[in-house]
């Protein structure tokens, strides 16, 4: 009967890990479009 703890297991956690990782992006996703232009980037200061 540990088969079913394996098949509804593994299955469960790689859907846990990939909605994670779609979280994950979505979050970063939003963070990089607040924040505002690195100093470093020669565009920011005098765009054309």
């Amino acid at each position: 009967m540990w088969y079913f703890a394996w098949l509804l297991g593994l299955p469960l956690a790689a859907g846990f890990a990939v909605l994670n990782a779609m979280w994950f992006e979505l979050m970063d996703d939003e963070a990089h479009k607040r924040a505002p232009p690195p100093l470093s980037d020669p565009g920011a200061r005098h765009p054309r």
